[in-house]
C-alpha cells in the first residue's frame, strides 16, 4: 500500500516540473530576445566585411532582431576564429566566415592552434563559394599569366607578391611551385595597403578575393590574369581558370559557412540553417553574390560537416606540394 505522504509527493511531482518545462519551451521559442552579433575576421571595408554585412542584413530582417558586425582581424582569421569558438553557445554570436581557410587551412598551416576546427563548431551550413584572382596592377605590362611567369623567372628573388588570407598564400604558392619562381612573400594584414604597394611597383602580383577586388577589376586599376580554381566560376566567367592559364597543380576554391559555438541548441541551428538558405536562394543574394564574382552554395549542416573534413585533407596537400613552411 502506497502511504499518503509518498502518494502526494509523486502527485506534487509533475506540477513542479511543468514551471521548468514550460519557461525552458519559451525560452527555446522566443530566441532571438536580444541582439546577434555577426563575427568578421578582417577590417571594416575588406571584401570578407561587405560579405558579412549584407547576410548580417538579411539574416536582421527575417530574424526581427538587430545583428551587429563585429571585426576582430589579424592572424589570418585566428583571432576571431577563435573568439567564436569561446563564445557563449546561447545563439547570440555566430560566424560568418570563409571557413575553408580559417577552418579548412588552419590546421596545416600553423603549428599550434587555441582551437579545433571540427569539434569546437557546430557548422550550421554552407553560403557561397569563390577563387580567389591572380592581379596585376591595371598599368602592368603583363597582359597574361604566362607574360607574368617570364618575367618572375627573369627576376628570381629580387620579385615579391603579397598575401592577404591562408586562400590567397595558398593560390600564390601553387602557383610558384607550378613554375619554379622564387618570388618572395610580403603578408600584409589588410587588403588596401596590399594594393596601394602593388600599384606603387613594390609587388609584381597579388591572389585577391573577387570581392575586395571588383571595384577595382572594373575601374581598371587591376587587372585579372586567373583564377585559382581549376574551372571557370559562373559569375566571374571572362576571367581564365587556373588549369586554362597553365597553373596545372592549382584548384582551390573557398567557401563560406555559417558557424557557431559548440553546444548552441539545436532548435537555433535549424532555424539559422532555414534562414540562411532561404536568403542564399532570394533573387537579391544571387545578384549580388554575382557583383563581387561569388557563387551561391546552399547546403546543410551535415554536407558542410562533411566537406570540412576533406577541405582539411586537402589543405594537407596542399602545404606539403607547395612546401610552405608551416607558422
Amino acid at each position: 500500500m502506497i502511504s499518503r505522504r509518498i502518494f502526494m509527493r509523486t502527485a506534487a511531482a509533475p506540477a513542479l516540473a511543468m514551471p521548468f518545462i514550460s519557461k525552458f519551451s519559451w525560452a527555446q521559442e522566443a530566441w532571438p530576445s536580444r541582439d546577434i552579433h555577426a563575427i568578421c575576421g578582417t577590417p571594416p571595408g575588406s571584401g570578407a566585411d561587405i560579405i558579412v554585412r549584407f547576410y548580417a542584413r538579411k539574416l536582421q530582417e527575417l530574424c526581427g532582431r538587430s545583428v551587429i558586425v563585429d571585426n576582430k582581424p589579424g592572424a589570418f582569421g585566428n583571432i576571431a576564429t577563435e573568439y567564436v569558438a569561446r563564445s557563449k553557445p546561447d545563439g547570440y554570436t555566430l560566424f560568418i566566415a570563409p571557413s575553408s581557410a580559417y577552418l579548412g587551412a588552419a590546421p596545416s598551416l600553423f603549428k599550434k592552434l587555441n582551437f579545433d576546427p571540427q569539434s569546437d563548431f557546430e557548422h550550421v551550413t554552407p553560403l557561397l563559394k569563390n577563387a580567389w584572382i591572380l592581379a596585376v596592377s591595371g598599368d602592368s605590362p603583363h597582359k597574361t599569366a604566362a607574360d607574368l611567369t617570364a618575367y618572375l623567372k627573369a627576376q628570381g628573388d629580387k620579385a615579391s607578391y603579397g598575401s592577404l588570407a591562408n586562400t590567397g598564400l595558398i593560390s600564390s604558392e601553387l602557383y610558384k611551385a607550378q613554375f619554379g619562381l622564387q618570388t618572395v612573400e610580403v603578408k600584409y594584414k589588410a587588403t588596401a595597403t596590399a594594393l596601394n604597394d602593388l600599384w606603387a611597383g613594390n609587388l609584381a602580383f597579388i591572389h585577391i578575393d573577387p570581392t575586395g577586388g571588383a571595384a577595382h577589376f572594373a575601374s581598371g586599376k587591376l587587372r585579372a590574369l586567373a583564377t585559382a580554381a581549376a574551372e571557370r566560376m559562373q559569375s566571374i566567367k571572362d576571367i581564365p581558370s587556373a588549369r586554362e592559364a597553365g597553373i596545372m597543380n592549382s584548384d582551390v576554391v573557398g567557401w563560406w559557412s555559417v558557424e557557431m559555438a559548440k553546444g548552441t541548441p539545436r532548435p537555433v541551428l535549424e532555424k539559422l540553417e532555414a534562414w540562411f538558405n532561404q536568403i542564399t536562394a532570394a533573387d537579391d543574394t544571387k545578384a549580388f553574390l554575382a557583383n563581387i564574382g561569388c557563387d551561391p552554395f546552399p547546403g546543410n549542416s551535415k554536407m558542410l560537416g562533411d566537406l570540412l573534413a576533406k577541405e582539411i585533407k586537402a589543405w594537407g596537400d596542399y602545404v606539403k606540394l607547395a612546401k610552405i613552411e608551416v607558422m
